[in-house]
Parts: C-alpha cells; sequence; structure tokens
C-alpha cells in the first residue's frame, strides 16, 4: 500500500452524513471545508488548533484526495 493510499483511507463518505460529500474518518468535517481553508491561507497548525480532533495526515488526505482526480496520464506527440 503506497503512502497515499494509506492516507486516501482517512477519508469516508457515509450516505446521510454531510450529504454524502467525504469527510474525514467518519467526522462531520468536509475535505471541501480544510480545502477552502487552505485556499483562504489558513495555515495547517492553525486548522489544526481549531479541530483538535483533526491530525496533520488529515490535511494531506485532503489535498491527495483533491489532487486525484486531476492526475491525468501526459500525451507526449
Amino acid at each position: 500500500m503506497s503512502s497515499a493510499t494509506g492516507l486516501l483511507n482517512r477519508i469516508t463518505q457515509t450516505p446521510g452524513q454531510c450529504g454524502g460529500r467525504p469527510c474525514i474518518r467518519g467526522m462531520r468535517i468536509r475535505v471541501t471545508d480544510i480545502l477552502e481553508m487552505l485556499a483562504e491561507n489558513i495555515s495547517a497548525t492553525e486548522i489544526l488548533e481549531d479541530f483538535p480532533d483533526l491530525e496533520l495526515a488529515d490535511i494531506q488526505a485532503c489535498l491527495i484526495f483533491a489532487a486525484r482526480p486531476t492526475d491525468f496520464p501526459r500525451l507526449t506527440a
């Protein structure tokens, strides 16, 4: 299991919880919430202080989760 796959195991989707949106480890903290905070230049340290149940690996998992759909193979001519 790669480290990215291990981190992605932290992302869960449960029907009926947060509208079925991806969350972190079954908690009601959505991946999009963490990504939006990072985009607003809130540091990982600040996020971890505001959400004491989170771990740094959870934030890393959110970033990997967001990057995966855009990981297209490179085409060369």
